[in-house]
């Protein structure tokens, strides 16, 4: 029997909507919360941040693209130069330059469309930059588990694999509202496992406040700061497009098209404008989340949105945002190992549904390279931003398609 469907614009009842949203929220945490801790901030003020950015996100999308919004990886390496050597405010100001030129590039995409993206990104493209998402984070979320430390903790293992097989096996044999729940089951175990393996430290839960403001600073702008952090621009535009790409083949809609790639991107700009004007990290749509809609077949923007609002309230509740902090990092790594994956599988069913023809030495071609330059390890850095992995590979397999349709344009592709 199929598994039930959930869409997009479809209600859930608080009974199911409570712990779905928990779900989600639970799913982004571990690497949310992880970059305010790299850059010495409240991880409260993120959390925050990232309820507020993606019911932004959602009202600006016409509650027509679900996804969360979490803290971004993309700005680590130039803002902990700009941290080392003006402070965190400086990194502020550079996040809401960034911020504010992605609102410009929105509009750019919203006056001459979007037609351009099946030139440079066919299918034969898209699959593999689509997988390359989830694949070249599995070493991630192995090293988050503690699975490639040289000695491997045996208590990191059974959190680990209680975590993974609570969620593999829950995803397959789960029935009804259980068989939408399996992440949220599958870490609640894994906590358990934690527990009882003597990993968790309550101490900082017991003297937590009840009630806690997050801690709000302001930017402050210096020129050289911005232009450090300018060319991280192109690689969260290539991280967007190719979640949207993602999201779109799982949820079985065009979200390039509605609510276009103009809304989705302004929305996750403006998101990190605001971001820096509050004192919090930049945001960006998350693969986590991507995968929990993948494993579980649920949708809804609604349950999207009562994730954000909890995030919220975790925001201000000592006591709730300590607990979750002492989630620990296996648990995190189990999940993820599972919602990696799934997010790989989503960029072959690209290639599954557009039936790409590999008798094609152009699709042949485009596949090949853009997978081994992704998991190839290769970097090029540009000032301050290396550019590896699932950006690079995406920039290399657009130039490379353009390439090849301005040759079949000409007539000069052999296969004609």
């Amino acid at each position: 029997m199929a598994k039930r469907i959930i869409q997009v614009e479809e209600k859930v009842p608080f009974k199911m909507l409570l712990p779905l949203s928990v779900q989600h929220m639970f799913a982004m945490f571990g690497a949310s919360v992880l970059v305010p801790y790299l850059f010495g901030i409240n991880p409260a003020i993120a959390l925050f941040m990232n309820g507020l950015g993606t019911l932004l996100f959602i009202l600006i999308t016409k509650k027509k693209a679900p996804a969360y919004l979490g803290s971004s990886f993309a700005f680590i390496a130039p803002a902990t130069i700009i941290i080392k050597n003006m402070g965190y405010q400086y990194a502020l100001g550079g996040f809401v330059a960034v911020g504010f030129c992605g609102c410009i590039l929105a509009g750019i995409f919203y006056k001459f469309g979007t037609k351009w993206i099946d030139v440079v990104l066919p299918a034969a493209a898209m699959g593999p930059v689509v997988a390359l998402i989830g694949l070249e984070l599995s070493s991630s979320a192995a090293s988050t588990a503690g699975l490639l430390d040289k000695v491997v903790d045996p208590k990191n293992l059974i959190v680990f694999l209680v975590t993974l097989l609570v969620a593999v096996f829950g995803s397959v044999c789960f029935k009804k509202f259980w068989s939408v729940i399996p992440i949220l089951i599958a870490v609640v175990c894994g906590y358990i496992a934690a527990v009882l393996c003597g990993m968790i430290d309550f101490t900082p839960v017991l003297k937590a406040s009840f009630f806690a403001i997050p801690h709000f600073q302001f930017p402050k702008f210096n020129i050289n700061a911005i232009v450090m952090m300018l060319p991280v621009l192109l690689v969260i535009a290539s991280e967007h497009i190719g979640h949207q790409l993602v999201t779109g083949k799982i949820v079985g809609r065009d979200l390039i098209k509605d609510p276009g790639l103009h809304r989705s991107l302004f929305a996750d700009n403006f998101s990190t404008m605001i971001s820096g004007l509050i004192g919090s990290v930049p945001t960006t749509t998350y693969g986590e989340n991507i995968g929990v809609m993948a494993v579980t077949g649920v949708y809804s923007v609604q349950v999207i949105a009562g994730a954000a609002i909890l995030s919220i309230i975790c925001s201000f509740i000592g006591p709730v945002a300590a607990l979750i902090q002492t989630i620990p990092n296996p648990v995190i790594g189990g999940i993820s190992f599972l919602l990696y994956g799934m997010i790989g599988t989503s960029g072959l069913r690209v290639l599954v549904d557009h039936q790409v023809d590999y008798g094609k030495s152009t699709n042949l071609i485009l596949t090949s390279v853009i997978f081994v330059v992704g998991l190839s390890g290769i970097k090029i850095s540009i000032g301050n931003i290396s550019l590896s992995g699932m950006v690079l590979a995406c920039m290399v397999g657009m130039i490379l398609s353009l390439v090849f349709h301005l040759l079949g344009k000409c007539h000069m592709l052999n296969e004609e």
